[in-house]
């Protein structure tokens, strides 16, 4: 086990707006489960006007809490709260407010990075609070992506999410790990501008950890840890405004991070594919999402104008199309792809 001095700390760091029900719920085990003898808890307040701030210093006085005077947002708000506290602490885990987690969780994870010097972030596996026997479908046990962007889990491809039956047990490099629960180095987290505020919601994860990868450090699934998310709190699957966030920051993505060399090719079979997910969705009667699609491609127009500077390396040179594995080779697991 490493040693645990004053300058390898973790801070738990749970971003909250208006949250008291969320907390009052969720914030206990997260106190009662991590130990304190490498971590503190830590609630950055984007703002509350619900009182969450006043029950969380009645409540959990032993709770440290970073009180914004305003709503910064999701991205911008652990920005933040993460340059507060890096110089006191080696390691940060954003963990989202709707997470419970059991026994030591923490401690898995803080080995793993100890141990591990050229990793930049990992992550737990992340299984379902309302069915603990399922992986949870922002997160799973890791994530990749495909050759062209679409993301996809140890755990979960598309809407088929997996039992967990210790089939992804084993620690993996992966190419990103969820916001769910996200344990960052926070020199490495800063140094490579933390979450894009200009994403909102959505892929913010994932661009992030992307730009960890270019920077040459490594991101890991370390399984011998386990979190409970509720996950699909705030917008349900079907929502438009979901719908919009995803395709419009998958594009923001896939511009910001791809070099010249291939990124005009992989953005033209992107708008290819959008555009047969637009067919489906009129097809089937859901205009608000296909209306959702047009609004995302025409930002995306507007919005990459912000961003002029391109890596020189391709890290999206893989095989791996998971369209045609899923629904045509009837590939519907992790462990039943292609490597």
């Amino acid at each position: 086990m490493p040693e645990n001095t004053c300058d390898n700390r973790v801070a738990v760091v749970i971003l909250n707006w208006n949250g008291l029900s969320l907390m009052e719920k969720y914030l206990p085990s997260v106190v009662r489960h991590t130990p304190a003898g490498i971590a503190d808890v830590i609630v950055a307040d984007n703002g509350s006007t619900d009182g969450s701030v006043e029950f969380l210093r009645r409540e959990f006085p032993g709770v440290r809490v970073i009180d914004f005077d305003t709503n910064h947002g999701f991205a911008e708000g652990y920005n933040r709260a993460i340059s507060a506290v890096a110089p006191e602490y080696k390691y940060s885990v954003l963990l989202n407010s709707d997470v419970e987690v059991k026994d030591d969780w923490l401690t898995p994870l803080w080995q793993f990075m100890e141990s591990h010097p050229r990793a930049g972030a990992c992550q737990p596996v992340i299984r379902s609070l309302m069915e603990p026997g399922k992986f949870e479908y922002a997160g799973a046990s890791g994530g990749f992506l495909d050759r062209h962007g679409y993301p996809y889990c140890r755990g979960r491809i598309f809407d088929t999410v997996e039992d967990d039956r210790g089939q992804y047990d084993t620690p993996m490099q992966v190419f990103w790990a969820s916001g769910a629960a996200l344990m960052v180095v926070n020199r490495v987290y800063l140094d490579c501008g933390g979450l894009d505020r200009e994403f909102f919601a959505h892929m913010e994860e994932i661009d992030l950890c992307w730009r960890i990868l270019l920077s040459g450090r490594e991101v890991w699934a370390v399984p011998t840890g386990h979190v409970y998310h509720l996950g699909g709190g705030s917008l349900p699957a079907s929502n438009p405004r979901k719908t919009y966030l995803n395709f419009r920051n998958n594009l923001l993505m896939l511009h910001k991070n791809l070099p010249d060399s291939c990124r005009r090719g992989v953005l033209l079979r992107r708008r290819l594919l959008d555009g047969v997910a637009w067919l489906k969705f009129v097809l089937s009667g859901e205009m608000d999402n296909a209306s959702a699609i047009l609004r995302a491609h025409r930002d995306f127009r507007s919005m990459r104008k912000a961003y002029s500077r391109h890596p020189k390396e391709n890290l999206l040179n893989v095989d791996t199309n998971i369209i045609f594995d899923y629904f045509i080779r009837n590939r519907r697991t992790f462990s039943s792809l292609r490597n």
